[in-house]
């Protein structure tokens, strides 16, 4: 009877040991699988939502290096933005791209807006952002010329641009402002497409040219010009290009602007606290036909000209100085209302 007692009393304590064990086990797998779910919790941070965004540029041009900072450093990225970058090659082109939707966003001289605003559209162009204070072109000589004044160019052949555009714009207002009228006392060149006034020039036409980067230093590396002055020196701060989109798609997205002027608002602190050279190196990817040298050449010369704002906001000032030289021209028939075509609300909350 002992023995059949003990034997009992064996297999029972035999399975609840076996049932603690499997209890046990499952307990500990449970504990596992939570605190396994709870570490990939902790370590994933919820990412923000992606939305494409589509920019059209005016041209691609180391003028722009904040904003291809903000590209190479990720911070489109960081703000939900899957950017995708288009060159227009020209104001007409990117404003076109903008108007018709094939562009979210337009990169370009704000003059566009205006115009466009003047002939009567209804979802017009409004600047958000503002890149550039200066100008970005430069006058190229055949010769040195240190002691280089605006009167050198009496009588003389200049390449100039577009008639309309900002660079032609900007260097006939720089003439006027040291006496000298551009329709009579300079004989200027418009014919020549923005891209091919350097190879022009380079072939033996004109005394002058007025060039964009990095046209003016590849004709000194080639020792077929020199850079005799600074048309973004001598104009003053003139809002040269902002960043803007129809009216009706700021309105629907808010919050993508918002995080477009964030991520450029980094690039622009960017700029401001780091060196040309460490610049170049950042923005070098973007420009992959040319040297780090000649991009820190450049990145030096537009540093040094503080062609680049500490923030993105577009003063009614500016705004103002853009339409006083827009008239000078000719260009304008009627001045446009800077609280239609300009909001600083985005760039104010970006540079808090």
């Amino acid at each position: 009877m002992k023995k059949r007692l003990l034997a009992v009393v064996l297999v029972v304590a035999m399975t609840m040991t076996t049932l603690l064990a499997c209890s046990s086990k499952d307990d500990t797998k449970e504990t596992a699988s939570t605190k396994e779910t709870e570490t990939k919790s902790e370590d994933t941070e919820e990412l923000p939502e992606v939305t494409k965004v589509i920019l059209n540029e005016v041209a691609h041009s180391i003028f722009y290096a904040p904003m291809y900072v903000a590209i190479e450093e990720g911070y489109f990225e960081e703000e939900g933005i899957d950017l995708e970058l288009l060159t227009g090659f020209g104001a007409d082109k990117t404003m076109t791209a903008v108007l018709s939707g094939s562009a979210d966003i337009g990169f370009m001289g704000s003059e566009a807006s205006i115009y466009t605003y003047n002939e009567g559209a209804n979802d017009y162009v409004v600047n958000f952002a503002q890149l550039t204070q200066r100008a970005g072109n430069f006058l190229v000589a055949r010769e040195e010329m240190p002691d280089f004044t605006w009167d050198d160019l009496k009588g003389k052949d200049v390449l100039g641009g577009r008639k309309g555009g900002m660079p032609e714009m900007v260097f006939e207002y720089i003439l006027r402002q040291n006496g000298i009228d551009p329709s009579t006392d300079v004989n200027i060149d418009q014919s020549i497409d923005f891209g091919s006034t350097a190879a022009a020039f380079a072939e033996n036409q004109a005394d002058f040219t007025v060039e964009f980067e990095p046209g003016a230093t590849n004709l000194e590396k080639e020792g077929k010009g020199y850079v005799v002055a600074s048309l973004g020196t001598d104009s003053g701060y003139v809002p040269y290009t902002a960043f803007s989109a129809k009216k009706s798609y700021i309105d629907k997205n808010p919050e993508v602007i918002q995080g477009f002027t964030n991520a450029l608002q980094k690039g622009m602190d960017y700029v401001q606290t780091h060196t040309p050279e460490e610049i170049a190196a950042i923005i070098a990817p973007q420009f992959k036909e040319t040297d780090t040298e000649t991009i820190t050449t450049i990145v030096t010369r537009y540093y040094d000209q503080d062609t680049w704002k500490e923030n993105l906001v577009f003063e009614e000032e500016s705004f103002d100085l853009l339409q006083d030289i827009l008239e000078d021209a000719g260009e304008l028939t009627e001045r446009a209302p800077y609280e239609d075509l300009v909001t600083t609300e985005f760039a104010d909350k970006a540079a808090r």
